[in-house]
């Protein structure tokens, strides 16, 4: 019998760990997984664990050379030299022993949760432990080895022959994605971030469209430092709303980074639970719609590992899982389990409080910005809807 979703996940995921005070924490997967748990929305039987994805596999958005280099660093056999000219043994992503391993496990985790869902096994499928969306074909950036949204759309190629949209939440631009598919009309990729004028990569912009075949298959809406809830989904629910009837996708793979929230420490937007729920909601109406339901998501961002990602990503499963709206307080047992542990006050319900914040001063000008972004963005999608309505009624 097909399941509504399944939720990969096994402690080995664990691995994929920089070190002891890397922002890049995968800890927030467990904290997460005990807040189901706790809730009585996830069981053992809901559970499938990641297979480890082969080097054909990773060579689908990878160089040789590249994973080659990836399992010598991990054996500590790479010259630093060399290291630093595949982007490993950097600040942002250090060197760890069996670095290939751990990576691959997550890319393989992301492969396991497309074969559960084009199998027909399950509607949707989550893997918290991917969304490594700023992983080159030659070269790690940004805490992301391999790119196993990148993989995994590649295979999803491959292996279906499906055309996909992938939608990236994150509060930095999904620069990895893109440039894999840019030339690619069967892959259409939209990424709602925080404007790069003051945030990393530094990269997409809204005239990043794409080229040759592809172009007009990439959107990208960055928006404006301390952008709130309201103007977010704004943005985010029009974007998502036309382009999907513009690609009328088989096949839903989206990235969702909880770091857009105002406790976040490397972003500065300032949205709040309420868009966490308001994002999934979407992404499963329009699976539906559009694609039989075909839904994979993925985790990313996310660096408030206690107050944040828990809630956040909690919310993508309730939602896939239809378990209904949660509100209010979160489970007793779940806050008096890691309170203890929490270098910070956890929150104690769903909801932000509604002065988390003293208002922002420019929130009407960041609104008419961001619905300028947002207008000059979908310029393609308009005007092609426009000749599809023309060509209908003549």
């Amino acid at each position: 019998m097909k399941k509504n979703a399944v939720f990969i996940y096994s402690d080995e995921l664990l691995s994929y760990r920089f070190s002891d005070t890397h922002p890049f924490n995968q800890k927030r997967i467990q904290l997460t997984l005990d807040l189901l748990k706790k809730l009585h929305a996830l069981t053992d039987g809901d559970i499938i664990p990641p297979r480890m994805a082969t080097d054909d596999e990773l060579l689908l958005n990878h160089e040789k050379t590249y994973i080659d280099a990836v399992k010598q660093a991990g054996r500590g056999e790479l010259p630093m030299g060399k290291a630093e000219s595949f982007g490993i043994g950097t600040e942002d992503t250090p060197i760890f022993s069996q670095m290939h391993e751990a990576s691959a496990l997550l890319v393989g985790g992301t492969l396991t949760a497309v074969d559960q869902v084009m199998q027909g096994k399950a509607n949707h499928a989550l893997h918290l432990g991917g969304g490594l969306h700023h992983g080159f074909r030659g070269k790690a950036s940004g805490f992301c080895v391999y790119n196993d949204s990148a993989v995994a759309i590649k295979y999803l190629q491959k292996k279906y022959g499906a055309r996909v949209l992938y939608i990236d939440t994150d509060a930095h631009h999904g620069d990895g994605v893109q440039w894999s598919f840019y030339d690619d009309e069967t892959v259409c990729t939209i990424s709602i971030h925080e404007t790069g004028r003051y945030l990393f990569p530094g990269t997409g912009n809204v005239n990043e469209w794409g080229q040759g075949k592809g172009y007009g298959y990439s959107f990208n809406i960055p928006l404006d430092a301390f952008t709130e809830d309201e103007s977010f989904l704004e943005a985010y629910k029009t974007a998502l709303t036309e382009i999907t009837d513009y690609f009328r996708p088989d096949v839903i793979v989206s990235q969702n980074g909880a770091d857009a929230h105002y406790y976040d420490p490397l972003t500065h937007l300032s949205v709040s639970t309420e868009t966490f729920k308001a994002i999934p909601k979407l992404a499963h109406e329009l699976a539906h719609k559009y694609c039989d339901g075909k839904w994979i998501a993925v985790g990313g961002g996310g660096y408030d590992i206690w107050r944040v990602v828990p809630r956040a990503w909690s919310l993508i499963w309730l939602e896939m899982t239809e378990y209904g709206p949660v509100s209010g307080a979160l489970p007793p047992e779940w806050l008096e389990h890691w309170q203890p542990l929490s270098p910070v006050p956890l929150p104690e319900h769903w909801e932000d409080a509604a002065d988390m914040y003293p208002p922002i001063p420019r929130k009407k000008e960041i609104e008419e910005k961001n619905r300028q972004t947002l207008d000059r963005a979908l310029f393609f999608v308009r005007q092609h809807q426009e000749q599809r309505k023309k060509r209908k009624n003549s």
